[in-house]
């Protein structure tokens, strides 16, 4: 395999880099065909060395003829195999036709669909749909997808969990849900967006071999965060730095009895290598702080309290625990008149939903309740379609947006996307949201780059909260991820 760009590609795209190497390097469709029933069974056997025996479901097209592949490779290695034909394949046609006759001639059988032989192999392989599917799954199909779901074994998917929507992740009626997913040529991006990754499982990626020359001018949807971002937005330390040299962050927000959620993210921005973090918070939520000595303080009873600590700031972390009284307003108006780079969290972004404007200077961070707000649309909305969520948020409001959740996208500017594919459920508690602004806020200070220091916080935040989870997911707690920033922030 090559070493390729992280891209995540559309359905579309993935079809087009088939094309070309179809037509240009003259790579045969059924040899494409023959290594991705390769690449499906090797991971199998990898996943699971002592499986003696495998159930394939195969569909009415190319994802079908896929499984036929891996159906009579399995029976050449020696494996038990059944193979369920849940589309009549009197309508095969082409490379489809020719994996099945092929598996036909080598001794293979085909076995009819019903509910009980989901339990006939110890693992089931899914190539039932691949990203053609554009419409719900009903039928015969249904029923053998929920069959499979809900047969305890575990499920390899071909290319793409069947049922599941290619560019968006939306569920089409029903989904398998693999174990596994082994995909081909280019990483389908709904299998990292919306229902995504509840289905898709650990996902395997394969090039077939397909020549470089093929992806040069395709355009990934997304493209996944690594480690290299946060090398660019925190290189080295000189010997002679001070802490004036590394920014200083200004966390506004902390309405009376709200103190935590500034905390959180005052703590996170030290974590995350701030040379000097003060909070701006009301009068009455500034006890909070007294376990956290490295911190400053400013009570804020009306916005004018904050005119020094906004001039001496080098980026604003404006929101957590803010409410939407009028003091709240009145400190958000002040904060945002400033015109200092500014991460916008939380209250600030239900106040921003109400006087919605646009800006170059600032990163929006919401997860899919406020992003609905800021459109006017439902959460439901928000999920079914996250990357087109996250362009129109930032083509409303500028900036950069941080659309949080399972597969947090980073939207830089209008066809520049980013995807973290790390974090973990235990991540969704209290709090989190403001350990993220904390920790993009620390880093924007340090490097002075908005959007790398976007991308960077959203992976040094999702990998402590990996590192935090190593001892359990449930009972997570936002200080626990607080703790781990520190190492991630450090990268060898």
């Amino acid at each position: 395999m090559h070493p390729l760009p992280a891209g995540l590609f559309s359905a579309a795209a993935v079809r087009e880099l088939d094309r070309r190497a179809i037509e240009r390097f003259d790579l045969p469709g059924y040899e494409l065909m023959t290594r991705a029933g390769h690449a499906t069974l090797n991971a199998l056997r990898q996943c699971w060395p002592d499986a003696r025996s495998i159930l394939v479901l195969c569909g009415p097209g190319n994802n079908g003829g896929d499984g036929y592949v891996v159906a009579r490779l399995a029976r050449a290695q020696g494996l038990r195999v059944h193979l369920v034909a849940v589309a009549d394949p009197g309508s095969l046609t082409g490379d489809a036709l020719r994996a099945h006759d092929e598996f036909v001639a080598a001794g293979g059988q085909l076995e009819p669909w019903q509910p009980q032989v989901v339990r006939a192999g110890e693992v089931i392989v899914d190539a039932i749909f691949g990203t053609g599917l554009a419409r719900d799954v009903t039928g015969a199909a249904a029923d053998c997808i929920r069959a499979t779901n809900e047969a305890n074994r575990p499920v390899v998917a071909v290319d793409i969990p069947s049922g599941l929507q290619a560019d968006s992740g939306h569920v089409l009626g029903c989904a398998v849900r693999a174990e596994l997913t082994v995909t081909f040529i280019g990483r389908k991006v709904g299998c990292y967006l919306g229902a995504g990754p509840d289905h898709a499982g650990r996902i395997v990626f394969d090039d077939l071999d397909v020549p470089l020359g093929a992806y040069q001018g395709s355009k990934p949807a997304l493209s996944l965060l690594d480690e290299s971002v946060v090398q660019a937005a925190l290189p080295a330390r000189g010997r002679t730095a001070h802490k004036g040299r590394h920014g200083h962050v200004l966390v506004i927000g902390g309405a009376a009895g709200m103190g935590g959620a500034v905390h959180l993210a005052a703590a996170a921005a030290l974590r995350a290598g701030a040379g000097l973090v003060t909070v701006a918070a009301h009068p009455r939520s500034l006890g909070a702080l007294v376990s956290r000595p490295e911190l400053m303080s400013l009570a804020v009873g009306s916005a004018s309290a904050m005119e020094r600590g906004l001039e001496r700031a080098t980026v604003l972390a404006l929101g957590p625990g803010l409410g939407q009284s009028s003091w709240a307003m009145e400190v958000f108006d002040a904060a945002l008149a400033a015109q200092k780079p500014v991460v916008v969290d939380a209250d600030a972004l239900n106040l921003l939903a109400r006087n919605p404007r646009k800006c170059g200077h600032w990163v929006l961070t919401p997860h899919p309740g406020e992003a609905a707000r800021l459109l006017g649309v439902t959460t439901d909305d928000i999920q079914r379609d996250r990357l087109a969520a996250a362009a129109a948020l930032q083509q409303r409001y500028g900036g950069v947006i941080v659309l949080k959740g399972a597969g947090t996208i980073v939207q830089v500017q209008a066809g520049a996307g980013w995807l973290c594919d790390r974090g973990n459920p235990g991540m969704a508690v209290a709090g989190m949201g403001d350990v993220l602004t904390g920790v993009i806020a620390g880093i924007a200070a340090q490097c002075g780059d908005l959007a790398l220091a976007a991308m960077a916080g959203v992976f040094v935040h999702a990998s402590a909260g990996d590192r935090a989870a190593a001892t359990g997911e449930r009972g997570l707690l936002a200080t626990d991820v607080i703790d781990q920033v520190r190492g991630c922030v450090n990268p060898r």
